[in-house]
């Protein structure tokens, strides 16, 4: 029998595994309303909160899931960011997407039942992790549950299309500003600052995720920082003029990458 199934037969209470060290709770999280029970009422949240199995701590660089691997769980960021890295049979890694706390990691193996990339931690970081059996299950029992599922689909859907429009007709100096204004709005959403951010990525890693090839994202931060855009001390970054950085997104002349 499945295990959704096996489950579903059981008392909310009965199915849950034992607790761990760092049993979570979405009612005290800072950032529940970015992340998967966002929305909900407080009767429903009380209920959710049973889908968290515990929390996973990552030290700096460390895989919470290699590509390839069975798919389980989703995984909540609770605090620090994470990359997502496809790569190829040379070896080669493709930045495919950051994540940020508040956000879900794993939602592409939903349709294939595998982790189609591995996520890696940028900085230490802690995560909720989520048993799909008991999101599948709850989903049943807390319709609100299942639309905001489908509501996070969406935004990463969204994201992916503008992830190709970012990649295929923009030119080098669009696509980083386009990079650091959707990092200024992710900022806001969390409740910090919208132009003064610490990038936990690495030029190389930007570039991978952008198209570009790391003297060129070298170029480009050189280049915004004179033209007085940003101010720039190694990952620290400023954003001095939003609407410069967003005329920037309507110049129509093309220049080689």
């Amino acid at each position: 029998m499945h295990a959704a199934a096996v489950i579903a037969i059981q008392p909310i209470e009965k199915r849950m595994p034992t607790p761990r060290k760092h049993a979570a709770s979405c009612s005290t999280c800072n950032v529940r309303e970015l992340c998967l029970p966002g929305g909900l009422d407080a009767e429903d949240l009380r209920r959710i909160e049973n889908v968290v199995y515990a929390r996973r701590r990552l030290k700096r660089g460390e895989a919470l899931y290699q590509s390839g691997a069975e798919f389980t769980a989703l995984y909540a960021i609770r605090s620090g960011s994470f990359k997502a890295s496809l790569f190829d049979g040379e070896g080669r890694e493709q930045v495919s997407g950051f994540f940020m706390a508040g956000e879900l990691l794993g939602l592409e193996a939903l349709g294939s039942g595998t982790y189609n990339a591995a996520a890696v931690a940028l900085e230490d970081s802690e995560v909720c992790v989520l048993p799909y059996a008991l999101i599948e299950v709850m989903a049943q029992e807390v319709p609100g549950l299942q639309r905001r599922l489908h509501a996070v689909l969406s935004r990463e859907i969204v994201r992916d299309q503008g992830v190709m429009m970012l990649l295929g007709t923009m030119r080098s100096e669009q696509r980083l500003a386009t990079f650091l204004l959707n990092l200024s709005a992710r900022s806001v959403r969390r409740g910090y600052s919208s132009s003064d951010f610490h990038l936990r990525m690495t030029r190389e890693e930007m570039g991978s995720y952008l198209g570009l090839k790391l003297e060129t994202v070298s170029r480009l931060f050189s280049q915004f920082h004179d033209a007085g855009l940003i101010a720039v001390d190694h990952r620290h970054v400023r954003i001095l003029d939003v609407p410069g950085l967003q005329r920037t997104l309507n110049e129509r002349t093309r220049v080689s990458n």
